[in-house]
């Protein structure tokens, strides 16, 4: 039997977390016979696809099926599933996330009402643990001064943007703008919706699509995430410099704490403007610390939420001018030889 909907799901170690993922799909409003669930597993070595199985089992009438993929890395699950799915829609999703149970119907709606060529909605995102690092990580995650102004972490009135996360579109759409590309471990997503808007289409936020996100457990995996995504974010700005966005500018903004640093050893004016840069990026987050420790109601927050932005912000400025040094001196090798 042909589905409507093929839900593509990368996957990897999630044993935690995808029992709650392909609960959520089988609660889903949109009728069970018309979606397939394509898991892509890049041969987990935890207890995941053994957590797959026994669901399998216990509900046989939502279909499900894993596929293999061998590199490991996302956007290649994302075309391993792609090219077992048979829905004439898709619908992105991640194995640490909880669709609500009206998600899959409003896509297909949003989709069929013409709204955009890759539709999406909003995150809720949430702590993955209950320690203190969970928390503090999730509030980062969703702060403004963490994201910038990602309308998909923040929210907002339905519109258009640069990007949307697990991102629902038509079959033909991959047919004419390509796969996702396999060279980006990282920022496949926008790459994607890069080249849906130079085809001349059109990437829509419908914030009443809302999916509960969870957040990094630990200061440690935030920076390792963030540090990914900086690397990353710069080897696809070298390939679409027009893409820039302001909130980008951390790798500037760390970069101008190196060369202050470095100048301060010779020149009293640079340990002056060093101190006066400290000093203001300081206060702001201790600010937004204390405000979100206050509506929370989690002391915590106070100076965790500034220590957490702050990881975000310098784990992703370094890795982005890391990326950029690395990418200019191998293309300097390039030619001399």
């Amino acid at each position: 039997m042909t589905r409507q909907i093929s839900l593509i799901v990368p996957c990897y170690n999630e044993q935690t977390t995808i029992h709650l993922l392909l609960e959520a799909i089988y609660g889903q409003s949109f009728p069970r016979d018309g979606m397939e669930v394509i898991i892509a597993d890049g041969f987990s070595t935890d207890s995941t696809r053994e957590v797959v199985a026994a669901f399998q089992r216990a509900h046989p009438d939502l279909e499900i099926r894993v596929v293999d993929n061998p590199k490991r890395i996302i956007p290649s699950a994302l075309n391993r599933a792609l090219e077992a799915a048979e829905g004439e829609f898709i619908l992105r999703l991640d194995a640490h996330c909880i669709p609500y149970a009206d998600y899959v119907a409003r896509c297909v709606a949003a989709l069929e009402a013409g709204k955009g060529d890759n539709v999406g909605g909003v995150w809720d995102i949430c702590p993955s643990g209950v320690g203190w690092q969970a928390r503090v990580v999730a509030a980062a995650a969703a702060h403004p001064l963490g994201v910038g102004d990602a309308r998909y972490r923040l929210g907002g009135q339905p519109q258009a943007v640069d990007t949307v996360p697990f991102g629902a579109f038509r079959r033909s759409l991959v047919e004419r703008i390509g796969p996702f590309d396999e060279t980006l471990l990282s920022n496949e997503d926008y790459e994607f919706n890069v080249r849906v808007r130079r085809a001349g289409g059109v990437i829509w936020l419908e914030p009443d699509i809302r999916a509960i996100y969870f957040a990094r457990p630990t200061l440690a995996a935030l920076a390792k995430q963030y540090g990914r995504y900086g690397y990353w974010k710069a080897r696809m700005l070298r390939r679409y410099p027009q893409t820039f966005r302001w909130r980008q500018l951390a790798g500037a903004f760390v970069l101008s704490f190196g060369v202050l640093g470095i100048l301060s050893i010779w020149f009293r004016l640079a340990r002056g403007l060093l101190g006066l840069e400290l000093i203001g990026y300081t206060s702001v987050l201790l600010i937004a610390g204390a405000r979100a420790a206050i509506q929370k109601r989690d002391p915590a927050i106070f100076l965790g939420l500034p220590l957490a932005i702050a990881i975000m912000h310098f784990a992703w400025g370094i890795a982005f001018l890391w990326s950029l040094v690395s990418s200019v001196s191998l293309l300097e090798g390039v030619r001399r030889n």
